[in-house]
């Protein structure tokens, strides 16, 4: 008797036809290139931070003098986290469909 049950389960389960479901991934060449150009962009920054560093560049009284790390990372920073990184993860290519190719 079980194996009746089992067997009119298994062909039930066999004869319904799902559709397949394809999922693409969000992210394409496209956008790991502009990760890539925004990852070097925020090294970049801290690299031109890293020129502040030194005995030469800060005022005895502990002011920075160097224009580099005051100015110019932090923009580079702000540029390359809060605009190239979410830019480059939220913008949607297009692919072109393999029939049209």
């Amino acid at each position: 008797m079980a194996k009746k049950i089992k067997k009119s389960i298994t062909a039930s389960v066999k004869k319904t036809n799902t559709p397949k479901v394809i999922w693409d991934y969000p992210l394409n060449k496209q956008n790991y290139k502009l990760i890539a150009i925004g990852l070097g962009v925020i090294l970049l920054g801290y690299l031109f931070m890293l020129t502040g560093l030194g005995e030469e560049y800060a005022t005895p009284d502990g002011a920075w003098q160097n224009p580099m790390a005051i100015s110019l990372a932090p923009a580079l920073l702000v540029l390359g986290y809060c605009i190239i990184l979410p830019y480059s993860i939220l913008k949607a290519y297009t692919q072109k469909n393999k029939s049209e190719q």
